[in-house]
């Protein structure tokens, strides 16, 4: 299974972007959007940012990944 994580544009280089993804910063290909531009946020799945996504829906979303760590902790801890 992937999970695709909604990751912020930092930087672009043709069809290459450094993205933030939860604090980590990786290389993704870019070739497959329209107009991507630094301050995106879009999904990576298998290195490729497949779609963009508004800010609200990737920040609201990004917030449910870190309660559903917090969670996978808290359960390891036990």
């Amino acid at each position: 299974m992937c999970i695709a994580i909604p990751s912020k544009i930092i930087r672009i280089n043709g069809d290459t972007a450094e993205v933030d993804v939860m604090g980590n910063r990786r290389e993704a290909n870019i070739a497959l959007l329209e107009d991507p531009q630094v301050g995106d946020y879009v999904l990576i799945h298998a290195g490729f940012a497949i779609s963009k996504w508004c800010e609200e829906e990737a920040l609201e979303s990004l917030k449910l990944f870190k309660e559903l760590a917090s969670a996978i902790e808290q359960e390891d801890r036990s």
